[in-house]
């Protein structure tokens, strides 16, 4: 089971992510939420009622912090809804992040529609193997 989704949002995409989260609130209950700083304080401004764990702002450490918790096992998903016609200065630790998540093979969705793929793909892979599961307990 998917524990550990990270998530990020460009404050033009902030509020998008929060209705996103909101509308899939009960498949992700029981999963830890990781945002940087801005993106967790809009989540729980929004009062969507889900574990969110709180990292740095993405410009001071966020994405490094992201990148290493990556490379380390813990995010089994990330979500970074991107604004593209946002340029920032530190965009070599973003960077840096994505292509963590590409090395390890992390699913990453950079907006709602392939966040909604994504999640369905999930969801999809636990019910399969919850059956597979079943399946051979009840053969043995």
């Amino acid at each position: 089971m998917i524990k550990n989704i990270a998530v990020v949002a460009h404050n033009k995409m902030k509020p998008a992510l929060a209705a996103f989260l909101q509308e899939r609130k009960d498949w992700l209950w029981g999963r830890k939420i990781i945002a940087t700083g801005l993106t967790a304080d809009a989540l729980v401004s929004a009062d969507i009622d889900l574990d969110i764990m709180h990292l740095s702002e993405g410009k001071s450490g966020g994405y490094l912090e992201l990148k290493k918790m990556v490379e380390e096992g813990e995010i089994a998903m990330v979500l970074y809804f991107r604004d593209s016609d946002l340029s920032q200065e530190y965009e070599d630790e973003v960077s840096a992040f994505i292509n963590a998540c590409n090395r390890q093979n992390i699913p990453l969705a950079t907006n709602p529609a392939s966040a909604e793929l994504l999640i369905l793909g999930l969801i999809k892979k636990e019910a399969a193997e919850l059956i597979k599961s079943r399946t051979e307990a009840d053969l043995s």
